[in-house]
Formats: structure tokens, C-alpha cells, sequence
């Protein structure tokens, strides 16, 4: 599987996850210049802007380390513009799922952490 199809992959298994949540998913993999925000989901009063990251292990690092600032201001600035398109009156927040998937799409268990209003 290529490096796009494990990602779509993982982004579908986070899809799942936030729906058995009770989010409601509102756009995926919106894309504008600045960038691009893989899940927009709402619940309660709370709009997330959700950063996906799959990797097989934490051995070299979190899988939320690689949202470094320049990344979480691409997606502030994606979210921005989203949000002039969009009349919601609705809390914005930025969310990081972890998917930790050791043997890829053929993993039997998935390992997935939500961090909810991760960019502080």
C-alpha cells in the first residue's frame, strides 16, 4: 500500500473512531492554499479541526510531535478560511489523533489516542 492509501486508511479509521464518539463529521480533507485539515467534526458546542497521524510505532516519537508550529499554522490559517465559508456557531478547536498501526492496514490492533485542543 502507498504512503496516500495508508493514510486514507488511517483517516478513515479515525472517521469511525469520532462517529462512535458521537462527532458529526462536517468535511474531510479540506483543502485550500494554506494547507489542508483532514477531519472537521462537530459535538456539543465544539467544532474540532482534527490533524490525523499514523505511524507503526512511538519508538522514534509520538506521532503528535511531527504537528510541529509551522503545521498547526497551516492548519489555523486552512481553519480560518473554513470557518469565513461557513456560518457555525460553534467553539473551534484543534485536535491530533494518534493511529498507531505496527503491520499498516494488516495491523489486527490499532492503537488511536484523540488529544483534544492540542495546539497550547
Amino acid at each position: 500500500m502507498d504512503k496516500k492509501s495508508l493514510g486514507g486508511w488511517g483517516e478513515e479509521k479515525a472517521v469511525r473512531y469520532l462517529r462512535r464518539r458521537g462527532y458529526r463529521i462536517l468535511d474531510r480533507n479540506f483543502s485550500c492554499r494554506f494547507g489542508e485539515i483532514d477531519i472537521i467534526a462537530s459535538k456539543g458546542g465544539y467544532l474540532a479541526f482534527v490533524e490525523v497521524k499514523l505511524r507503526k510505532n512511538a519508538a522514534f516519537a509520538q506521532a503528535r510531535e511531527f504537528v510541529d508550529r509551522a503545521k498547526q499554522q497551516r492548519i489555523i490559517t486552512s481553519a480560518e478560511l473554513w470557518l469565513g465559508c461557513h456560518d457555525l456557531q460553534l467553539q473551534p478547536r484543534f485536535d491530533v489523533i494518534e493511529l498507531y498501526a505496527p503491520e499498516g492496514e494488516r495491523s489486527r490492533r490499532i492503537e488511536i489516542n484523540h488529544i483534544e485542543d492540542a495546539f497550547q
